[in-house]
């Protein structure tokens, strides 16, 4: 009975497991996914295990703690250490050689980690534009200021002390110093500015006379008669011998002038005999003669003078020479005078011919003989009563220097100066240059002021117009605004026309600054003022071939800002700006980029012989050059005097090309030259292959190495070759994952293949020198924007530009406490 009630019981039981597993589906555990790395957890862990026994507690090493570092919080308080830690752990300098070393996958795994808590707050924070140092206007910002402000074009600021630089520029807020002679070097420029400007004495006009034996059409046998040029005319009204007459002049196009000349006529006729006096001038002034007055104008020589205005038309009645007469006129302003002439007007048909005999040419003027820039600068309404005009030209020049509108105040104070200055019997002009002296040593002007509008507000917000032109012009032009700028910042539509402003300024001629001032200093092209490339080696090198080095890559860059080229152009393009001296130099024959000893067969058609010093655009497409790296320029600078230097060339490229700089070198690394001379035999890249065997060398060099033996073709002075002394040269290299290349041409396409890195680069360097300040972490976000902006824009110059100076770090400014 009880076995009957257990086997039922077993069935029962049997059914019930049976009818579950078919109700019920299997549970399946899923797989848990692996926890993020925190730095609590494998951050403290890691420090634990390599770093708090030398930096923990009252007497940690080099003072420096880690104990205050237990969350995400305390690292972003001290962000600035942390960079530190990240780079010391990087190259390897800690922990000490003594002490066990992490594995590089532990050192990866724990700076990634510590980068990506700071990736997450920049990406989260509240924006933070930044602020920027007032910061006075360096020499070059100076002087083309002075230029534009004043329309004295000189180097004012010469004798004043050389710009300090900061994270590679010379308009850093933070470096740029005031030293006491400064101040004496800035009242002395502003007195010698408008002493030029201004003349409260004007001097007389000049007059420029020449005797009529050297004025032209020049020849063997001019005719001359007593000092008298002989000008005969034939049947048909043609000179014989010479006619119209004429000299040049080459004189300032905005003055007037008076002409003059002395002449009498011999003839047979009793009527009156016409002689004119001719300007030949630009095409485009007005009162050009017709093709109908031209004609009246006796002459084989007045067809070369047109376009012409006929001045004057005399009739000459002296039939001697003491009875000669002076002919007088007036000529116009702007109208590009170039030769002043004197010629016969034809006589009626049937008439006797004339001679005319020519004594003196003279130009005098211009009649107002103050300068230009006097006449600009004081230009005011003369009904106006002296105050008035007092007031309205200060206020212009205040406004103007100030790069905002002049205050009331500051107005009533210059006028106060100039007062005092008329009242001890000086002429007007002079109160004006003296007002106008002190608007120079003022701080308004000599400082890049951007006063805040808002002070209280706690949150970031947009600078004004006028502060918005101030830092567009001094980027681009390295000078204040011009009148179309400040126009629109008075009627606030700066900021929407920004686009159009943009590209108007980088076709401007002014827009050369940008390759003055940053390309050179990006590239670090200074130094090639003072290299010296060692003679006995590389004799071809001179004064000649340096200057010719600098204006290759000025030109270069001045087509690519002027044609919105790609950035891309900057590490590969086909062509550059060649003269005969550096064409020689890099053997290259003429305009399209054959070489010398070329085949025949593979020569591109259409070149042009480079032939002088001009310089002139010349194609390099399948040449191995193009772009700035196999320029001589950036060759050069990059290389000891002596040989070549692999390391430098990468480095280089590191710094200024990806933006990713290897860390400095260890102490005590063996030197591959002594006394001038190799340590070890061999090419430069054995002796740099040997120098690689020290471990504290190679990881540094495997990255810096590779890129600089690409190079390798090129000397120390950026002249092609093949040979290392007598050893061939190997100019492969491979980088860091296993990426092999051959010469420069295949170096390039690996560095395009990079060109999101480059392009971050180019960003950060433009954005530095553009807000003159080092950037800092809370601009990343402004970066990352630009870069994927470019990259959409086909990485055109102008989409840099553009999406920078729309950018909250270049328009706007911090917020109270921030």
């Amino acid at each position: 009975m009880r076995l009957r009630r257990s086997c039922l019981l077993l069935s029962v039981l049997l059914v019930s497991v049976l009818w579950l597993s078919r109700e019920t589906e299997p549970t399946v555990v899923a797989a848990q996914p692996k926890a993020e790395p925190t730095f609590q957890g494998e951050g403290i862990a890691f420090l634990k295990k390599h770093c708090t026994t030398c930096h923990s507690g009252a007497k940690a090493k080099a003072d420096f703690s880690l104990d205050k570092f237990t969350d995400d919080a305390s690292l972003l308080k001290d962000r600035k250490a942390w960079l530190r830690v990240l780079d010391v752990l990087k190259a390897r300098e800690m922990p000490p050689e003594s002490k066990p070393q992490p594995a590089v996958a532990e050192v990866e795994a724990f700076t990634k980690l510590v980068g990506d808590i700071f990736e997450k707050h920049d990406r989260n924070a509240k924006p933070d534009p930044g602020r920027v140092t007032m910061r006075r206007l360096n020499r070059n910002e100076y002087n083309n200021t002075i230029r534009d402000l004043v329309g004295v074009d000189f180097n004012p600021a010469e004798d004043f002390p050389s710009d300090d630089v900061g994270y590679g520029f010379d308009n850093i807020g933070d470096v740029l110093t005031l030293p006491p002679v400064l101040l004496e070097r800035y009242l002395a420029a502003a007195e010698s500015i408008m002493a030029q400007a201004i003349t409260p004495i004007p001097p007389k006009p000049t007059v420029r006379g020449v005797g009529t034996q050297f004025t032209e059409p020049a020849g063997p046998k001019v005719p001359m008669k007593n000092n008298y040029r002989v000008v005969t005319a034939n049947k048909d009204g043609t000179p014989v011998d010479t006619g119209p007459i004429f000299t040049r002049y080459k004189v300032p196009s905005d003055g007037v002038y008076n002409a003059q000349t002395t002449v009498y006529i011999e003839t047979t006729s009793t009527k009156p005999v016409k002689v004119a006096l001719l300007a030949a001038c630009e095409k485009t002034a007005k009162g050009v003669a017709t093709d109908e007055e031209a004609d009246k104008i006796s002459g084989a020589a007045a067809k070369s003078l047109r376009p012409f205005i006929i001045l004057k038309t005399v009739e000459v009645k002296a039939r001697t020479e003491k009875a000669r007469e002076s002919i007088r006129v007036e000529i116009p302003a702007d109208i590009g005078l170039d030769k002043l002439a004197v010629a016969l007007v034809k006589t009626d048909e049937g008439e006797p011919l004339p001679t005319m005999y020519v004594q003196y040419m003279s130009l005098e003027g211009p009649l107002d003989s103050r300068p230009t820039s006097h006449r600009k600068l004081l230009a005011c309404d003369p009904k106006a009563t002296q105050a008035e005009q007092s007031r309205a030209v200060l206020e212009r020049f205040a406004s103007r220097a100030y790069r905002r509108p002049a205050t009331k105040d500051e107005v009533d104070r210059l006028v106060k100066l100039a007062d005092s200055v008329i009242a001890k019997g000086e002429k007007w002009d002079a109160g004006m240059q003296f007002a106008m002296t002190a608007v120079l040593c003022s701080p308004k002007f000599l400082f890049r002021v951007e006063l805040d509008d808002r002070p209280d507000s706690a949150e970031p917000h947009t600078i004004d117009e006028y502060q918005l032109a101030s830092r567009l012009s001094y980027f681009l032009w390295a000078s204040m605004p011009d009148d179309e700028l400040t126009a629109l910042a008075a009627k606030k539509q700066l900021t929407a026309q920004l686009d159009a402003q943009v590209k108007r300024m980088l076709r401007d001629p002014k827009a050369k600054a940008l390759t003055e001032h940053f390309v050179m200093q990006w590239l670090q092209l200074q130094p090639l003022r003072n290299a010296r490339p060692d003679p006995t080696k590389f004799p071809a090198f001179n004064e000649q071939l340096r200057v010719a080095m600098t204006k290759e890559t000025k030109l270069f860059f001045e087509e690519i800002v002027r044609e919105d080229r790609s950035i891309l152009n900057i590490i590969d393009a086909d062509f550059t700006y060649l003269n005969a001296p550096l064409a020689r130099h890099y053997g290259i024959t003429d305009t399209a980029g054959n070489y010398v000893g070329q085949d025949a067969k593979t020569k591109k058609p259409g070149g042009q012989p480079i032939r002088d010093e001009n310089f002139v655009r010349v194609n390099l497409a399948g040449s191995g050059r193009g772009g700035v790296l196999t320029q001589s320029s950036v060759l050069t600078v990059t290389s000891n005097p002596g040989r070549t230097s692999p390391v430098k060339r990468g480095r280089w490229v590191l710094e200024q090309l990806l933006g990713t700089p290897p860390p400095p070198p260890p102490p005590n690394v063996p030197e591959l030259e002594k006394d001038g001379k190799p340590v070890s035999a061999g090419t430069l890249r054995q002796q740099m292959e040997a120098h690689r065997k020290n471990p504290a060398c190679a990881n540094c060099h495997a990255k810096m190495d590779g890129l600089g033996f690409g190079l390798e073709n090129f000397d120390a002075v950026g002249a092609f070759r093949t040979k290392d002394g007598e050893l061939p040269i190997d100019s492969s290299g491979e980088l860091p994952g296993k990426v092999k290349f051959n010469g420069p041409t295949e170096l390039k396409q690996i560095l395009l293949g990079k060109k999101d890195l480059f392009a971050k680069c180019l960003t950060e360097k433009l954005m530095t020198y553009a807000l003159g300040r080092g950037l800092e972490y809370y601009d990343r976000r402004a970066i990352d924007q630009i870069t994927a902006a470019l990259a959409k824009n086909d990485y055109k110059l102008s989409a840099l530009v553009t999406e920078l100076v729309k950018s909250e770090p270049f328009r706007c400014r911090r917020g109270k406490n921030q």
